[in-house]
């Protein structure tokens, strides 16, 4: 498992690569920045004054040579509208971020590990037709539609939650019940096809058929045969929630990195764009190299050749 590991950490700097070349183009892609930078009565000579300064009137393997070595050393420069590192920005954000990713990560495991194994247990009933209704319309709806739904009844009807920001661990019930929802949808009907297929395979009539009870047969042998497609997309949600809650960051005014982002969208912050995008890409990378560590832990059939 040991090589497969360092094989798999050998793979990650040429993807980096690639994304920091990618990450660099976002420069050109979104325009000139040196306009972006000067008001709209700037003179030539002060535009070409500060390109000359920024360096953006050299060669572009030059600039990406030099957005390279900066790299290595962190610095994605300053922020346009704080006039802060970027990258210092980003990391201060990225603790709420992740705070609110792994809470909604929680309640979607809640919600759809059990849903999904009763859901499967009990085939064809009233519960199956929950679990399945559950899980079109928690994919259907809409997160900021949720989020607005649930401020409407829990916070200004019935004014059990507060309506926004952060503090306590009741303002994170909310946004996380909605990034959940959605997640949970998924995994109860993977849970629930994965159950369905495994409990009619002949190893469970073994274990019935040796008188172990229904809990250690469903949990024991069924459910964690099933772990291995369900790992897979729990973790690839979970890193989509990373980099994918910035509608509900701003709905619920939570300070992470998704609200960041989209006020330095407005403002055309290129350089906390660039640092966002960059520590997000990095955390889906070891996210995923952890996902593929898991597998051989819980599935030791797994060879990794």
């Amino acid at each position: 498992m040991w090589k497969y590991f360092i094989r798999r950490l050998l793979q990650v700097p040429p993807v980096i690569f690639i994304i920091t070349l990618m990450i660099f183009g976002l420069v050109y892609i979104a325009g000139d920045p040196v306009l972006m930078m000067l008001p709209a009565d700037a003179t030539p000579q002060e535009i070409q004054q500060l390109r000359h300064a920024l360096g953006f009137d050299q060669p572009f393997y030059i600039q990406f040579g030099n957005y390279i070595m900066d790299l290595l050393r962190g610095d994605f420069g300053d922020s346009y509208q704080y006039g802060e590192p970027a990258l210092s920005l980003v990391l201060e954000r990225l603790p709420a971020t992740l705070e609110l990713a792994t809470a909604s990560m929680i309640v979607a495991i809640i919600i759809a590990i059990p849903l999904g194994i009763w859901s499967a247990i009990k085939p064809n009933t009233f519960i199956d037709l929950f679990a399945t209704g559950f899980s079109v319309l928690g994919k259907a709806i809409p997160n900021f539609w949720l989020g607005i739904m649930l401020i409407l009844i829990f916070a200004v009807n019935l004014h059990i939650l507060p309506v926004s920001g952060t503090g306590t661990w009741w303002h994170l019930v909310l946004p996380s019940i909605t990034l959940g929802t959605a997640m949970s949808a998924e995994i109860t009907r993977l849970v629930r096809s994965n159950m369905l297929e495994i409990m009619s395979q002949d190893f469970i009539r073994t274990a019935r058929s040796k008188g172990l009870t229904s809990f250690i047969v469903i949990f024991k042998h069924a459910f964690r045969n099933s772990l291995v497609p369900v790992i897979t997309i729990t973790f690839l949600q979970a890193a989509a929630l990373v980099g994918g809650s910035l509608i509900t960051e701003m709905i619920f005014a939570w300070p992470g990195l998704g609200q960041l982002i989209i006020q330095a969208v407005y403002e055309k912050d290129l350089p906390i764009i660039q640092a966002a995008v960059f520590v997000t890409a990095l955390m889906i990378i070891l996210i995923n190299l952890l996902t593929d560590v898991l597998y051989r832990i819980l599935d030791p059939r797994i060879k990794f050749n």
